[in-house]
């Protein structure tokens, strides 16, 4: 069922604390399940993906954005006789750590957590999952296997990788994680770009006739135009979104298989030790992927209504964390709690507001700023 370098149960790592095997779930469906069931999960309905989440109901959030990665990966994974479990359980708890307001909520955190030693999305979703949920009696956070916890982790600079025992070793080392982790990484591009695309076209933000410039949408595009001529605008672009994912997909699987031919690893330690990642694209659809990035940067992510929101969303988490660090005491009892416990440094004190603030949702955040600085605005 599985390639021989594939990730299996049986040459897991394991997990921190050391449990029972489930009965009748693999391990991977067992992180999975936890991850689907975590309050951070659950938190992903109302958190942003590039629109602030009450612009309009239709646009995606962390959680579809999730849950279509997890679509793509899986379709990945089995193709390649990888572990779909893994993939799924990686994809599902890729974006826990994120900050309301997307980008511009993370930028503003790091920002003000700057003294404190940063904030970084990729860290603090396995911060969620290894101590801040609290759901078990017998350990902190979900106690996720070393492959999922890898999986999570995409990037790390050494200083933080230090301070990670065998999860930072990869990075010390230069060595590559699971092909499921590496998949997963791509799935999550392929999903961002072209959903991207319809959530920007059905703003407004962007159009038609500039993303034809684009190789991989003018050439999809062209092709649904001539298949089904007199097809509805908004029929036309969900084909051509379903065209594009489709060949991006294709284009990986067929890429990946023809490397892993010729690389021919025969276990995983083979996977980890190999110099540079052994799934991919094709250089040709590189080459098309970097050019839509591009115009979705230049068109969308930077244009001024974006902009403007994205200013406004920084303003509300920078002034909430002067606020909560500078009177702890205007924090919920939890927090408060961890606050005292911990001894009450600087450092202890950034680090929970920090916790406290990228656990919020869009609309809680801008309740709670209107609760703090309803007077001032």
């Amino acid at each position: 069922m599985f390639a021989a370098y594939a990730s299996t149960p049986e040459n897991s790592r394991g997990r921190r604390i050391a449990e029972e095997a489930p009965d009748y779930r693999t391990e991977y469906q067992r992180d999975r399940d936890r991850i689907v069931h975590s309050a951070a999960f659950r938190r992903l309905e109302y958190k942003t993906q590039v629109f602030v989440n009450h612009e309009g109901d239709m646009f995606r959030t962390r959680l579809t954005h999730s849950i279509e990665v997890a679509q793509i990966a899986r379709s990945i994974a089995r193709a390649l006789h990888l572990n779909e479990d893994l993939s799924e359980a990686i994809a599902l708890a890729h974006d826990l750590g994120h900050t309301p307001f997307g980008h511009a909520g993370q930028d503003a955190l790091n920002e003000c957590m700057r003294e404190y030693g940063g904030f970084e999305h990729n860290l603090q979703s396995l911060r969620i999952v290894d101590m801040l949920e609290e759901r078990y009696a017998e350990f902190p956070g979900l106690n996720l296997t070393f492959e999922t916890r890898e999986g999570i982790l995409k990037h790390c600079s050494r200083q933080n990788a230090k301070t990670l025992g065998e999860l930072g070793e990869r990075f010390l080392q230069r060595q590559q994680p699971s092909l499921e982790a590496q998949l997963t990484n791509l799935a999550d591009e392929i999903a961002y770009n072209n959903h991207d695309i319809d959530d920007g076209l059905r703003s407004g933000l962007i159009d038609i006739n500039s993303l034809q410039q684009t190789e991989l949408f003018g050439e999809q595009y062209s092709l649904v135009c001539r298949q089904y001529p007199g097809l509805p605008e908004r029929r036309t672009i969900h084909e051509v979104v379903r065209r594009m994912i489709n060949q991006q997909v294709t284009d990986l699987i067929n890429t990946s298989q023809e490397q892993l031919r010729i690389v021919g690893p025969t276990s995983l330690d083979d996977v980890r030790n190999h110099g540079a990642p052994l799934i991919g694209f094709s250089a040709s659809m590189h080459k098309k992927n970097r050019q839509l990035k591009q115009y979705l940067r230049q068109n969308l992510y930077t244009h001024f209504k974006v902009l403007r929101m994205s200013n406004k969303a920084g303003m509300i988490i920078r002034e909430l964390f002067h606020a909560f660090f500078e009177q702890p005491g205007l924090l919920p009892h939890e927090p408060q709690d961890r606050i005292a416990s911990s001894g009450g440094s600087k450092d202890e004190t950034a680090r929970i507001v920090a916790d406290y603030i990228s656990g919020m949702t869009d609309r809680y955040a801008m309740a709670e700023h209107k609760r703090l600085f309803l007077h001032n605005h």
